[in-house]
């Protein structure tokens, strides 16, 4: 009688399994921040949705939306969720897709600037290989600008975006510093006017850069534009001129120009997800789960 009234409780207290039909409304509600919006997503009625928040809310024991002047926003437990949310519906859409024997494949042409293919989604782009060997990814790198017309001409299925932190269409997957980039131990920093590379006219980074210049009352000019990363980074290597990069693509061979009174400072930098506004392939919503949980991973290893 012991035994089994141990057991009992063990059973009460441990197998608590989440609903994965609850977490995918949470996760669009989130996404979309409005019921109705998510409720249409999701081909259920807005009363329908709102009882599986409910439901939800109750399994988990705390609330996971609050209502502003904006409208739905997450609470700290929906924020810590989210992102563990789409980890897990990801997965469960990955098991059932193998279990069933329909792998994915097809193309995926997703977009991306030409600093993070090398640097913080490299890891994911070869991961997302490995996991789904019948894809076929094909990348179309330019600036950010260029990406966000590619995608809504429909050129591209998915696009990764750098955007001044703020109002966006996107997804934010990281927020990353923008800094002062410069040889080591040279001398560029300090001319007057200050010489500075651009990868481009179309580089996301150049309007605020220029514009904290300006503010500054910093004289400048331009060393070099023509759209490649690799020349730009020689002319910075040669103490040419000085440059910006987002912290985490900047190489090891060369010094973020911190603490400079001298240099303006500079905002930080959103990296989002963009898709376009009709619906996604499964070879690539399979990438957007995929390029979430690798770069949510490295934000916690961080």
């Amino acid at each position: 009688m012991f035994a089994m009234t141990c057991i009992s409780k063990y059973n009460g207290q441990m197998l608590r399994n989440l609903d994965t039909a609850l977490v995918r409304t949470f996760v669009t509600v989130a996404d979309k921040a409005s019921m109705t919006a998510a409720a249409n997503a999701l081909h259920l009625t807005q009363g329908a949705v709102s009882q599986q928040i409910k439901r939800l809310e109750e399994v988990l024991g705390c609330s996971l939306f609050e209502r502003d002047r904006r409208g739905l926003r997450l609470t700290r437990s929906g924020e810590r969720l989210f992102g563990k949310g789409k980890r897990l519906l990801s997965l469960n859409d990955e098991i059932l897709a193998e279990i069933a024997g329909d792998a994915v494949a097809g193309q995926v042409r997703l977009g991306v600037p030409y600093d993070l293919v090398g640097t913080l989604l490299a890891p994911v782009l070869k991961a997302y290989a490995e996991a789904y060997p019948q894809v076929e990814i094909s990348l179309i790198c330019a600036s950010s600008p260029e990406l966000a017309a590619a995608l809504a001409a429909g050129t591209i299925e998915l696009a990764v975006i750098e955007e001044p932190i703020g109002r966006s269409a996107g997804e934010c997957l990281v927020v990353d510093r923008l800094v002062w980039v410069g040889a080591k131990g040279g001398g560029a920093r300090s001319k007057r006017p200050l010489p500075v590379s651009m990868v481009a006219e179309t580089c996301a980074f150049r309007p605020v850069v220029l514009e904290a210049l300006n503010e500054h009352g910093l004289e400048w000019r331009t060393v070099f534009e023509n759209g490649s990363i690799d020349a730009t980074t020689a002319t910075v290597r040669s103490d040419l001129a000085v440059t910006t990069w987002l912290a985490s693509t900047v190489p090891a061979d060369l010094d973020i120009l911190a603490n400079d009174p001298e240099l303006p400072s500079l905002p930080n930098f959103s990296i989002n997800l963009h898709l376009p506004k009709h619906g996604l392939a499964p070879a690539a919503l399979a990438f957007a789960g995929h390029l979430r949980d690798g770069l949510a991973r490295r934000r916690e290893a961080a």
